[in-house]
């Protein structure tokens, strides 16, 4: 499927997702939003995709946020619906299927952070730059920000990032928790990727278990992640997967994993 506002690529079983505005520093409008749902569900649905990046296109910006030129002529309905659809779509993010890293390139301001939060892993570039600055333009975070963040760096942490609306640094990201890793910028893409490769090799369907397990897990009772995990786990032992990946091991040789 063609897109106006993405570039999408995929080789040996990672795909490359990048935001491409990059007059508007990657920003995202309705349609841009509406085309990574579309992006998404292509993704999920093919059976070669084990990885998943999502970048910005340019040097400048991953996404610098949500459309302020949209965002201004919108009233209370509007921006209603405007929040409902980036809650829905930073949604199919965090639960893509698959792992999914944000290879952070510059600017991830506003909705460009909250994309952010909502992958499984944040790289960022050393000279990249973080922010929930709504609180400047008279609003606050309306995809996701002020839930997600909390709950990934606690509290404090998050009132300090929405209240002033400043930007940080990717080490000052990185030492509050936000950011996974901090990168040259030359290496950034091909960080990610050499990670990405890392788990594109492992069992597939374990893969994307492991990752509904944390996510299911993560706001429930310990005991109730608990039994999600056992029986989750158990589930895997009916696998293809799971005869190579043991058998491949008792025999000394690499497994052949077919993702069912």
């Amino acid at each position: 499927m063609a897109y106006k506002n993405l570039l999408l690529e995929v080789e040996e079983g990672i795909a490359l997702l990048k935001i491409n505005r990059p007059k508007v520093l990657n920003a995202l409008d309705r349609e841009t939003l509406m085309e990574l749902q579309g992006a998404l569900k292509e993704l999920a649905q093919r059976g070669d995709v084990r990885v998943l990046i999502i970048t910005g296109e340019g040097q400048k910006a991953f996404v610098a946020g949500a459309d302020v030129a949209e965002m201004s002529e919108m009233g209370p309905q509007e921006a209603y619906e405007f929040s409902r659809l980036g809650h829905e779509t930073l949604k199919m993010v965090e639960e893509f299927p698959c792992p999914v890293i944000a290879a952070v390139n510059g600017y991830a301001l506003g909705g460009g952070l909250e994309l952010a939060l909502a992958c499984d892993l944040i790289f960022a570039s050393e000279g990249a730059r973080l922010g929930l600055p709504e609180v400047t333009l008279g609003i606050f975070p309306g995809f996701g920000g002020t839930q997600r963040l909390p709950r990934l760096i606690g509290k404090a942490r998050a009132k300090e990032v929405i209240f002033t609306g400043e930007m940080i640094e990717a080490r000052r990201a990185y030492e509050m928790g936000i950011v996974n890793r901090v990168c040259p910028p030359e290496r950034l893409l091909e960080e990610a990727k050499e990670v990405a490769r890392r788990m594109a090799k492992n069992g597939p369907v374990a893969l994307k278990m492991a990752k509904k397990v944390v996510e299911r897990g993560y706001d429930v009772p310990l005991q109730e992640g608990e039994e999600l995990e056992i029986s989750a786990w158990a589930n895997l032992f009916s696998t293809h997967d799971q005869k190579e990946g043991m058998r491949a091991f008792l025999e000394k040789r690499k497994a052949t994993f077919k993702g069912e």
